[in-house]
């Protein structure tokens, strides 16, 4: 029985989704689990990653994301543990007004040669509300007890 603290799920976001061309027979991005919260989307073509290369991986799909979110491109865990395989720029972001090809950033960090198949589960993508800043120019900034101190100059 659910309890009654459980939280209320958030509504779908409706994200209008085109197949191109090169999207022939591959399926959309979907969840894999109703836990999930990214959704798997698979490569549209097949290429060889050397160790250290990186490659933009075809996705056969575009987006008509709505104004006010992104969606964001993230690693798969067990491409990344077993094989090395990542995103750069993670999470990237795809705006709300691209309507291009969605290409996956792979960076193969192993020392092994990686072969990216056609249909193969290569990334993650998480719709997210965007908040936008409003920038004030001022002078001078308040004092905090950090200060200008960083990368790991609070000693933890």
């Amino acid at each position: 029985m659910p309890s009654d603290n459980a939280p209320t799920p958030l509504p779908d976001v409706p994200i209008r989704i085109k197949r191109l061309p090169n999207s022939g027979g591959l399926p959309l991005p979907a969840y894999a689990t109703d836990g999930a919260a990214g959704m798997d989307i698979v490569a549209a073509e097949s290429l060889t990653l050397r160790p250290g290369a990186r490659a933009a991986v075809a996705t056969g799909i575009a987006l008509a994301i709505p104004a006010g979110w992104e969606v964001q491109v993230r690693p798969r865990s067990g491409l990344a543990l077993k094989n090395g395989i990542t995103c750069l720029n993670t999470p990237g972001t795809i705006d709300s007004d691209y309507r291009g090809e969605v290409k996956v950033i792979l960076a193969n960090l192993s020392d092994e040669y990686f072969e990216v198949k056609r249909g193969e589960r290569i990334a993650q993508l998480v719709p997210a509300q965007v908040q936008r800043a409003l920038l004030i120019e001022v002078e001078e900034l308040d004092d905090t007890k950090r200060g200008s101190g960083g990368f790991g100059s609070t000693g933890r």
